[in-house]
């Protein structure tokens, strides 16, 4: 019973902990046009701003094994979202772009290193049931995500239009989650974790070609995912919404995700085919990118539907082919960490290229043409996994 009772607590802790991972990213979407304006930006000025903190998720995600090594899982997170939570609070004593900057370098940093341990975490606690533990993960950020895009427009309004103090109110979930995790982790069981560690070996997976499919399907998947809660609104824009309507279309998209967060989790438990879902969710995305092109004003909330429904089902399996790939968690840590780092940079160089794009273009046609770009390459990237089996365990 007790024991019942830590996973449920270790489980709560992980969503709110996952929760964290993507406001201080996603909150700046609905309010892009808003800040560029402000702050006399370009498109492609501005969108550093969420490119900054994806390309960190990618180069500092080596740094997990280190820092779980050094602090172990208990305090190394409760540090990492202390930085989370006092960075993204002190935005609202900010008005200018270097300090937005400086913010989102220092979070992604905190969030790369938070994602792999997580990951590994999950391998260790929950070997028999990964993929209902990694849906609640996915889920955590998915949820972060919604409320993020869907509320700071509606924080800015209330707020008197100011932008600065709806960015920092997301600092307020990195309270709730460490308060929750302390009570969560017990002593003993981070001892324990810590000496299975230390004694497990494994080889780099740096040097095995599977991963590097994997690290390409995650970053196809997170350019998708990124460019999307970047510029989604944007192209709301362009046909004519408001901020608030604006940020309504990313909620609907980010409904649809959490939708299937949930759902595609507890279906692979009875239906593990990892590359079915796959194909299927590329398929419903590829429709809802064809939808977009056409440029119907209406079209665009069931574009929204389509690829929140891809986007929250792509994650949860990104998430797991690493784990399907590896037997320890210490081999769990490294393939995520090198997953994540070469996946995340794809994750913030696209959204950049996008506003480079669309600086030259001075439309987002071009922007929906990438999109399907990336939906093409996780199709070719899946097709070559499945040339060697893609593993199907739960």
């Amino acid at each position: 019973m007790n024991s019942q009772k830590s996973m449920t607590s270790l489980l709560l802790a992980i969503f709110l902990i996952a929760l964290n991972l993507r406001p201080a990213v996603t909150s700046i979407g609905p309010l892009l046009d808003t800040i560029r304006n402000d702050l006399m930006l370009s498109n492609s000025e501005v969108s550093l701003l969420t490119a900054v903190p994806v390309i960190c998720m990618g180069v500092f995600a080596p740094l997990a094994v280190h820092w779980l090594n050094k602090f172990g899982q208990k305090r190394g997170i409760s540090l990492l979202l202390g930085v989370i939570g006092l960075l993204t609070l002190v935005r609202a004593w900010f008005h200018d772009y270097v300090s937005l900057l400086i913010t989102a370098f220092v979070i992604g940093v905190a969030i790369a290193i938070i994602g792999p341990i997580l990951s590994s975490m999950i391998k260790e606690k929950f070997p028999t049931r990964t993929a209902t533990a990694i849906g609640i993960y996915s889920l955590g950020m998915g949820a972060g995500a919604t409320l993020s895009a869907g509320l700071t427009g509606v924080l800015y309004v209330w707020l008197g239009e100011q932008w600065e103090f709806a960015l920092a109110f997301w600092s307020s979930l990195a309270l709730l989650a460490y308060l929750i995790w302390i009570n969560a982790m017990k002593p003993q069981q981070e001892e324990r974790l810590n000496i299975e560690l230390q004694q497990l070996s494994f080889r780099s997976p740096w040097s095995n070609k599977r991963a590097w499919l994997v690290l390409l399907f995650f970053g196809f998947q997170a350019s998708l995912f990124f460019s999307l809660m970047t510029w989604l609104a944007s192209a709301a824009s362009e046909l004519g919404f408001s901020v608030i309507e604006a940020g309504t279309v990313l909620s609907v998209l980010t409904a649809a995700q959490i939708f299937a967060n949930i759902t595609i989790p507890l279906l692979l438990e009875k239906f593990p085919n990892r590359s079915f879902w796959i194909y299927l969710l590329l398929f419903i995305g590829a429709t809802g990118i064809i939808l977009l092109l056409t440029g119907n004003v209406t079209l665009i909330w069931f574009a929204s539907i389509l690829l929140g429904l891809t986007l929250g089902g792509l994650f949860p399996l990104a998430l797991l082919l690493p784990l399907d790939e590896t037997t320890d968690a210490k081999e769990a840590n490294a393939w995520t960490a090198m997953v994540q780092t070469g996946g995340f940079i794809m994750g913030g160089i696209v959204p950049l290229a996008i506003g480079i794009l669309y600086d030259w273009s001075g439309t987002h046609q071009m922007t929906y043409y990438v999109l399907l770009v990336l939906i093409v390459g996780m199709f070719i990237t899946t097709l070559l996994l499945n040339r060697k089996t893609l593993h199907t365990q739960g």
